[in-house]
């Protein structure tokens, strides 16, 4: 529109703590000038770098984002008939402010998962979205855009991660939640889905180191026979097993059995982790009662006619979501504090953890030379691929039995 120009300027009348100055687009409308703040602070330094010749980075991806401004503010200005401040100002904030920000969709997916129930999800997002939050403020910005979330910028929030002592594992975990939120964007029309940045050739999330977590058959025998000093180490010491014998189970889904899971023969249920997903994709895991799960049970179990009343009281049914997630969580510690004072007594070069009982019972079983179809279904896996992760190697005397066939030719 004639009359209207528009410009990005680095507005140096008022300094920030950090000695950065705000980035600002400027509207003249017949000699007035208006002032609309980008979320983003550079110093002079870094003002200069955007601009020079040849930008860099972080540098390169201000500059793209300052120019996507512009253009967006032009192309509102040409759209109206009059021009107006108020009108600019109202159509301009709609499109900078929220619905393109991947921060606030973050936002309004965590607060979705927490109306559903789903606290320990809501929890793992809030802490990734802190993350990354954290990491675009050290950039000067306030605010995450879709179209900035680039390779690069993935590849330099991995480095930032792991400059800081993060591992690879934490950073797999919040990128892919970060995945999640960009899928949602292009799902609502707020990234172009040819703009994706995961996947080959682009960005790749880095997996986890896949250390060892498997404990071999002695172990196993050497914990039933420990000698424990107090019921609440007994306690832990059972529910581990408790865990071991029935399919590596984890303590989310022993907290939840329930009575009416539990015939004179199995135990019955399906895992909390896949009971919203559609039932094609719902594992039933079935567990055969044996003598020791049965002892377990009778020992700790909390008598009840109702079938609907949890058996081991971990929880509540009058428990929130909230509740319900810290009294799992301090079940967990219990079991992990008492399970290292028990591997450290028999010098187990092993830390002893609820996973530990989840992997063993799966690596055991594949030494047993169980079928990995079958281990896999036993822990409710969706495919073979996620099975294959949490399966150990074998112990080095069956390797070595192994390997000494390659000269049986001897013995004949």
């Amino acid at each position: 529109m004639i009359g209207v120009t528009t410009a990005i300027i680095h507005d140096k009348r008022v300094s920030r703590k950090d000695g950065t100055y705000a980035i600002k687009l400027r509207v003249t409308f017949k000699r007035i000038q208006k002032y609309y703040p980008v979320n983003v602070s550079l110093t002079e330094d870094e003002w200069d770098k955007v601009y020079s010749e040849r930008p860099r980075k972080e540098y390169k991806d201000n500059l793209t984002y300052f120019n996507k401004v512009e253009h967006d503010a032009i192309e509102i200005i040409k759209s109206m008939p009059v021009f107006s401040f108020s009108s600019f100002e109202k159509k301009f904030n709609q499109g900078t402010k929220t619905e393109q920000d991947a921060l606030m969709v973050f936002k309004v997916y965590i607060d979705q998962l927490k109306e559903e129930g789903r606290v320990r999800t809501a929890s793992s997002y809030s802490c990734a979205m802190v993350s990354i939050k954290s990491f675009v403020e050290s950039k000067h910005r306030k605010r995450l855009n879709f179209w900035d979330i680039t390779p690069g910028l993935l590849t330099e929030y991995e480095s930032w991660m792991l400059k800081k002592g993060n591992s690879n594992t934490t950073v797999g975990i919040y990128l892919r939640s970060l995945r999640t939120i960009v899928n949602l964007g292009i799902e609502q029309n707020l990234m172009d889905k040819d703009s994706y940045p995961f996947g080959k050739r682009k960005y790749q999330i880095p997996a986890g180191k896949n250390t060892k977590k498997a404990l071999v058959l002695d172990d196993i025998k050497n914990i039933l026979e420990y000698q424990t000093k107090t019921d609440a180490e007994t306690k832990a010491r059972d529910l581990w097993i408790f865990s071991y014998l029935c399919n590596g189970v984890n303590v989310k889904d022993i907290a939840k059995l329930k009575y009416k899971n539990l015939s004179k023969t199995h135990i019955s249920f399906t895992r909390a982790k896949t009971a919203r997903s559609t039932k094609t994709n719902q594992k039933q895991i079935t567990i055969i009662r044996m003598p020791e799960i049965d002892a377990i049970i009778e020992k700790w179990g909390i008598e009840s006619d109702d079938p609907n009343a949890y058996v081991f009281g971990l929880i509540s049914e009058n428990d929130t979501p909230e509740k319900e997630l810290a009294n799992i969580k301090q079940a967990v510690k219990n079991i992990n504090k008492y399970m290292k004072r028990i591997g450290e007594a028999l010098e187990l070069n092993l830390k002893l953890t609820t996973y530990t009982a989840r992997h063993s019972y799966a690596t055991i079983l594949k030494r047993s030379g169980a079928p990995i179809e079958f281990i896999s279904e036993s822990l409710g896996h969706k495919d073979l691929k996620t099975t294959e992760n949490y399966l150990d190697s074998f112990e080095d005397d069956v390797k070595e039995s192994y390997q000494r066939q390659l000269l049986n030719f001897k013995t004949k």
